[in-house]
């Protein structure tokens, strides 16, 4: 893997790989919220979201301007061939350790 992706980098890149909708600010924290049952705040997102496009990771094009929005636009993104390239990694990656762990019996007896 060229380049190395803190937690919420990847749990945010994996989000935007696999929503249904645009990915935008709003809908990205929503799903953060629904997925990891925790909020983060949409600047945090942004900030994120804006890493991971300076690393190639995502990219992003101006989506068209909406009444619900005032009249601004939303940038939208989505995974590039290299942001799906990493995550197969990162999977690879943790499968491999996954399956050195020992299976354990979590049930126990009184």
């Amino acid at each position: 893997m060229s380049q190395s992706l803190g937690n919420l980098e990847e749990t945010i890149l994996l989000l935007v790989a696999v929503m249904p909708e645009e990915a935008y600010g709003y809908t990205v924290a929503e799903a953060y919220a629904e997925h990891m049952k925790s909020r983060i705040s949409i600047s945090a997102i942004h900030t994120v979201l804006k890493r991971l496009e300076k690393k190639g990771l995502i990219s992003s094009k101006m989506g068209g301007a909406t009444a619900e929005r005032g009249g601004r636009r939303k940038r939208i993104f989505e995974v590039t061939k290299v942001g799906l390239s990493t995550l197969e990694q990162i999977q690879e990656s943790r499968q491999k350790l996954w399956q050195m762990m020992p299976k354990v019996n979590f049930s126990y007896q009184l």
